[in-house]
């Protein structure tokens, strides 16, 4: 039976394998903890009468090397709880930190799905910074709230990494740092709400981002499912991993000292290692068993996976451990809780010790297990102490930290006991997903309540689609693009008039509407189907230039714009430019860079004084400012949504900064050969074209290249979906 009418909430977490039964918790670093947390709680909040539908929205996965269940396009999962996998990017299983140059995609391929379904969610929630990108995109588009949940930060990563001795290079070339720390960033700058996990991810972790804001922080602790984790009992059944456990020990007696994470640098486990290997009291008092998700060859692992467990074998040998460490080969996702009951049973201990760890989900498992807790002091953990007071806080960076609180635990029976009951007590009494779900929809309603949304309507079939006589767009910038070879813009303007009636013109630009007139009248361009001015904030359609007032409304969120001049006015370097540059929704500046801010002082001013704006630079020496929702990207990708226009059928054609975010995308992008350098990021994006030839040379370059005119081909398509 279907459910009433109530919320349409969209999750998005795009990297990592996720399928609604059996998920492969531990198979690589994306595999891990968040998947579980958004599988539940998308049940958990379908679950609620308020809600009507939720949507967990991923990427679909072809790839022979994994379950063919990751290729389905939809799959229920509970009641009006559905995943839904959008196909963006190569078809093969990606690790998260090669996926950024596919984000643009990926909203393209969402704004199609939404298109499809004609229905738009209530509100987007974002699961880490890949997400949090894609859904804030998706957000400023649509006009409707957007919540983020980072769940670990860019920002705190890298500082970990950096103390633990890893170089500034690798870090950069492994995680692709410094692009996650701006899409966190551009997340904050959008949301309306950051759901977090603990206090300490507050004060220590996001305070690091320029866009942080307190005001919209909210710490609700999620909820856990706990059903399968219980202390021991008598009718447990033995399961297949204990017998693996027990081959690898000769006293099989002692108390266990269970770690259980992948092997990634982030969770520290070489440092575990080598603390047990020097304390011989350890060694005698207890077994280290390390439980370091599945492999079938260690070989074929991940560089960075590989380099780690090879280490934790390297230091197994260096400090002859072998009978007093278990490291077994695999294990079945549900043998985890026998392997919690086994540290419980042999009145040993659970231990995390990670650089960072923004929850600790395996705490809350060992907690309902009955067994102790030793945990990093650094993020999720403290607050679970706090809350279930079944254990203690180390420094993971500490051995001697370390070493002491764990044969504190083993040591101490009465301790042991007081925190293993307690742990049973408060971890259900604190982590209900009921609790987190009344909790969070709470303040969803409230979001909703003090949210501004013009959303796009969805046209309803093509009888009312604005450009009904046309299938393909070209959209050309005028500076520079169209202009700059008189000769050449001519030839192009001949080969529109040539083209079949399904080939349609138009315009964007950053000048103002009335010198976009003028400038038509002069250079003799044709009448567009599409006139984008003002940098995206301005459309006009048809032969009287009927202007998208549902736009106007769109983008007029939060825009303040005698609070910026007021702002900027102070600032050295910047110098408003002149009348007929400025529009209702764009304010242009000069701008000196050797005496003014750089572009992210700018922007800090700015967030400082409670202003959310785009800010867009071209040419190193002029300075955009429009509303967040605005910009030549969401213009053209608001205009298709709304006529149900394919994106794939837009060519679009630029040179220049402020042609940046319509170029990148499942548009078909021309950057002309007289590019300025800010545009050189585009090569990365696997449909834009570079040309050799300049201004509108260029553009028909492009328009052979993509064989636009005929069939459309994209040549290297797929060399770039092999190669990643």
């Amino acid at each position: 039976m279907a459910k009433k009418e109530g919320l349409r909430i969209a999750l998005i977490s795009l990297h990592g394998l996720i399928r609604g039964e059996n998920p492969e918790l531990g198979r690589d670093e994306d595999t891990g903890g968040q998947t579980r947390y958004v599988l539940e709680l998308a049940r958990a909040l379908a679950r609620n009468p308020e809600v009507s539908k939720v949507e967990l929205i991923t990427r679909q996965v072809i790839d022979e090397r994994v379950s063919e269940e990751y290729s389905q396009l939809e799959e229920k999962i509970a009641d009006g709880c559905y995943i839904v996998r959008i196909p963006f990017g190569p078809k093969r299983y990606l690790s998260k930190t090669k996926l950024w140059p596919y984000m643009e995609v990926f909203v393209d391929q969402c704004l199609n799905y939404f298109q499809r379904t004609r229905r738009v969610p209530d509100i987007i929630h974002g699961h880490y910074a890949d997400a949090g990108y894609g859904g804030a995109q998706l957000a400023r588009l649509l006009g409707v709230p957007f919540v983020f949940t980072g769940h670990s930060l860019g920002r705190v990563k890298r500082e970990r990494l950096q103390e633990s001795g890893v170089p500034q290079e690798k870090i950069e070339a492994r995680y692709n740092i410094s692009r996650r720390i701006e899409a966190e960033e551009f997340a904050l700058e959008t949301c309306s709400l950051i759901c977090t996990s603990t206090h300490q991810e507050v004060q220590q972790q996001y305070e690091q981002y320029e866009n942080y804001i307190p005001e919209r922080m909210e710490v609700i602790p999620p909820g856990v499912d706990l059903s399968s984790f219980h202390p021991p009992e008598a009718e447990d059944p033995t399961a297949e991993i204990e017998g693996l456990v027990d081959a690898f020990l000769h006293d099989t007696s002692k108390p266990i000292i269970l770690a259980m994470a992948r092997p990634d640098e982030r969770k520290n486990l070489e440092m575990l290692v080598r603390v047990y290997g020097e304390s011989p009291q350890l060694q005698r008092e207890a077994n280290l068993v390390l439980i370091l998700g599945s492999r079938d060859d260690l070989r074929l692992m991940p560089p960075g996976q590989r380099t780690v467990l090879s280490n934790i074998l390297a230091l197994i040998d260096v400090y002859d451990l072998y009978g007093k460490v278990a490291y077994p080969k695999k294990h079945k996702p549900n043998e985890v809780p026998a392997l919690y009951r086994m540290v419980t049973r042999s009145r040993g201990v659970f231990i995390n010790a990670a650089m960072t760890e923004p929850f600790g989900l395996t705490l809350l498992e060992a907690a309902a297990s009955g067994a102790p807790i030793v945990a990093t002091n650094d993020g999720g953990p403290s607050d679970i102490i706090a809350n279930c007071q079944n254990g203690t806080l180390v420094d993971p960076f500490d051995p001697k930290a370390i070493e002491k609180a764990l044969m504190h635990t083993l040591l101490e029976p009465e301790q042991w006991n007081t925190w293993s009951q307690l742990g049973l007590k408060n971890v259900h009494k604190h982590y209900s997903w009921e609790r987190h779900t009344d909790r969070y929809l709470r303040d969803i309603k409230e979001v909703l309540k003090h949210h501004s949304s013009e959303a796009p309507k969805i046209a309803r079939g093509r009888t009312t689609r604005r450009l009904p006589q046309i299938d393909r767009l070209i959209i050309a910038d005028i500076d520079n693009t169209l202009t700059g070879d008189d000769t050449a813009m001519q030839d192009f303007f001949q080969l529109i008039a040539e083209a079949e009636e399904n080939i349609g013109f138009g315009i964007a630009t950053g000048r103002r509407y009335e010198d976009v007139l003028q400038l038509m009248s002069e250079y003799d361009i044709p009448h567009p189907e599409v006139l984008i001015t003002s940098v995206g904030t301005e459309i006009y359609y048809g032969k009287n230039y009927t202007l998208d007032r549902s736009w106007q409304k769109h983008i007029d969120f939060h825009w303040k714009p005698e609070k910026i001049r007021e702002v900027l006015g102070s600032v050295e370097g910047l110098y408003l430019q002149e009348e007929n540059e400025q529009s209702t929704y764009k304010i242009s500046y000069k701008v000196d860079y050797s005496v003014a801010p750089s572009l992210p002082g700018i922007r800090r001013i700015l967030r400082e004084h409670g202003l959310r704006v785009k800010v867009i630079s071209s040419l190193n020496m002029f300075l955009d400012l429009i509303p967040s929702r605005a910009g030549s990207g969401l213009s053209v990708r608001h205009m298709a949504f709304k006529w149900g226009f394919p994106l794939e059928n837009i060519l679009i054609a630029g040179d220049s900064g402020n042609d940046e975010e319509m170029l990148a995308g499942n548009t078909l992008g021309v950057v002309v050969g007289n590019y300025s350098k800010e545009l050189e990021k585009l090569r990365k994006y696997p449909r834009v074209y570079f040309a050799q030839a300049h201004h509108a040379a260029g553009i028909i370059e492009g328009i052979h290249y993509y064989n636009f005119l005929d069939t459309i081909t994209i040549p290297n398509e797929k060399l770039v979906s092999s190669d990643g």
